[in-house]
């Protein structure tokens, strides 16, 4: 999974909390108008979001002379993405895991426990819709990663 810049991030929280699965879409322009505080040009914008596709991180529909972007995965599945890479870095997978379980909050704990279980049903904004239990096989190294909505198109 690929690691995001300072503005490929901005981009993607714009995408991640505007777009909704069900919609086509948002145009540069519409993305350029989210993005609050920052004066970027048009086609800075436009670079971002073309880099964002080569990288997999969008998807993108021809509208007219346009195009129209939204996310290939939630936020949740890439989060949990970046957290499998990080254990992929080397060192002991089970002490890294050991140390992180000993980190969290006793309601995280919670939440990890139920989905350890199979009891986590979760399905919400804080799981992109995706359920905590809905699972796929991760093709890089046979483990199972997070079901995205993307995933169903």
């Amino acid at each position: 999974m690929t690691r995001l810049g300072d503005l490929e991030r901005a981009v993607m929280d714009v995408l991640w909390d505007s777009v909704p699965t069900t919609s086509p879409g948002v145009t540069v322009r519409e993305v350029a108008d989210a993005l609050d505080g920052r004066e970027l040009a048009y086609t800075t914008v436009m670079t971002v979001l073309d880099r964002l596709a080569g990288k997999g991180m969008v998807q993108r529909e021809r509208e007219g002379r346009a195009w129209r972007y939204r996310p290939s995965a939630s936020r949740e599945a890439h989060i949990a993405q970046l957290m499998l890479d990080a254990l992929d870095l080397g060192g002991s997978r089970d002490a890294a895991l050991v140390r992180f379980a000993r980190s969290v909050t006793g309601t995280e704990a919670e939440v990890l426990r139920a989905a350890l279980g199979g009891e986590a049903g979760l399905t919400g904004p804080d799981d992109g819709g995706a359920g905590l239990t809905d699972r796929v096989e991760d093709p890089r190294a046979g483990r199972p990663a997070l079901a995205d909505e993307a995933t169903d198109r």
